[in-house]
């Protein structure tokens, strides 16, 4: 027990390091890149007056070391600045979007441990032969297109041809004065909240809408998670306890998806989380082709806006979840696997 106490603070310290370094890096970020701030919140037609005195209430004109120290206090009190595009705080902007990108990136990666974990062992216990090679074409496929452009093709096949499924956006119109009257909002997370509020109308035209989108990024996760599985499975299959199970007499199946499976688990609940991690930051193809109105469609918008208030909060929270998940699989990575305690 204390050493995984000792586990946890070290994680622990390496959390709070890695979170300043990311803070020193964006901060940089909004200081080098060739964009006037205050010109941005101005506009080009104010007075020479008008752009000093912003300058002086935004604080640009103390020097860096004194910026970055009101940065640091502005961000341990929650404060990400006001957006220049929504006239509204930072947070309440991420606050609103980041539910929808957790909503697409978590069905994604649904579908990319429950297809990629089973696709990679079957690819692994028939090394070589047509099932592996099957199921290493589709990955590579999955390597290999453009999302934006498997997006839009999918969305005019099951979409415009074959009505299967709802268009852009997380609700047809019809449906969002349904949502603002019948849904209480809980999580943030359509799916979710109707379902809790009994709005099953919603919720069946929520499910249509996030259905494709998730199967575009769930492709792309399948395709990493079934060869990282793959790979450790041939690892494990390998091994002398496998050989040796199956000379007592253990049956196959067991021996591939107990104990085989069961060890190679280890090391692919990090891929599955560094896995995710990625969905939260990089399906802004992903939202802006299905008008998604996540957190990337938020910092493209912000960005083309030279909003760089948002693009620098919404940056800071994604690089913060994708450090708490490495950690947090640092972590579970301890509790099931003894030898790296």
């Amino acid at each position: 027990m204390p050493r995984f106490v000792s586990r946890g603070a070290s994680l622990l310290s390496s959390l709070l390091l890695t979170l300043f370094g990311l803070l020193f890096v964006t901060f940089l970020i909004a200081r080098v890149v060739p964009v006037d701030p205050v010109l941005a919140i101005v506009g080009d037609r104010a007075t020479q007056a008008q752009y000093d005195a912003a300058r002086v209430s935004l604080g640009l004109d103390q020097p860096l070391p004194v910026q970055f120290v009101r940065y640091l206090g502005d961000v341990a009190t929650g404060d990400l600045g006001r957006s220049n595009l929504t006239s509204r705080p930072v947070v309440e902007d991420i606050a609103s979007a980041f539910p929808a990108t957790l909503e697409l990136a978590t069905l994604a990666t649904l579908i990319g441990v429950l297809i990629g974990v089973p696709a990679g062992v079957v690819g692994a216990v028939h090394q070589g032969r047509w099932q592996d090679q099957a199921i290493r074409v589709v990955g590579l496929l999955g390597y290999s297109m453009p999302v934006f452009w498997l997006g839009l093709i999918a969305l005019l096949v099951f979409y415009g041809q074959l009505g299967w499924v709802g268009g852009p956006g997380r609700l047809d119109v019809s449906y969002e004065l349904a949502y603002e009257f019948d849904v209480t909002p809980v999580t943030g997370s359509i799916l979710i909240d109707s379902a809790l509020s009994g709005a099953w109308d919603v919720f069946r035209n929520a499910l249509s809408h996030l259905i494709l989108p998730a199967l575009v990024l769930g492709y792309f996760s399948l395709a990493y998670i079934s060869r990282m599985t793959r790979s450790f499975m041939l690892e494990q299959l390998s091994q002398d306890y496998v050989t040796t199970a199956r000379v007592k007499g253990v049956s196959e199946r067991r021996v591939v998806w107990v104990h085989a499976l069961g060890n190679a688990m280890v090391p692919l609940v990090t891929v599955i989380a560094l896995s995710y991690a990625a969905l939260l930051e990089g399906s802004v193809l992903t939202e802006t082709v299905f008008a998604w109105p996540g957190l990337g469609l938020y910092i493209t918008q912000a960005l083309f806006a030279a909003d760089f208030n948002a693009v620098l909060g919404g940056t800071l929270v994604i690089g913060a979840v994708f450090v708490v998940l490495n950690i947090l699989s640092d972590l579970v990575y301890t509790l099931v696997d003894p030898r790296a305690r």
